[in-house]
């Protein structure tokens, strides 16, 4: 029973779960009003406030390539919103944020 525990935890999908989670906590500790998409489909995943400013977040799991860190880029929607991707590194529970092009 532990085998199957431990595999669901590691499942992409619990991976996900976690660095959202991780991200919420971040960003509360970066001063902002949290506001989190319960559901698991979107164009964001965290909404945050900071200083009357909204931010739209969207957390991504890191991936490393030849070339260094990368993510997925952003939708059409996502570009059009200022949507931010939040960078989560699965092995030192770190997270970033990506610089997009304008």
């Amino acid at each position: 029973m532990s085998a199957e525990v431990g595999q669901r935890l590691t499942s992409p999908s619990r991976l996900g779960d976690v660095a959202e989670f991780y991200a919420i906590t971040w960003l509360w500790d970066e001063g902002f009003e949290v506001f989190y998409n319960a559901g698991s489909t979107g164009a964001v995943d965290i909404i945050g406030i900071k200083d009357g400013e909204v931010y739209l977040f969207d957390v991504k799991m890191n991936k490393e390539t030849k070339r260094g860190s990368y993510a997925s880029s952003r939708t059409p929607l996502q570009k059009k919103l200022g949507v931010q991707f939040l960078l989560f590194d699965p092995i030192t529970r770190k997270l970033r944020l990506q610089k997009h092009r304008v």
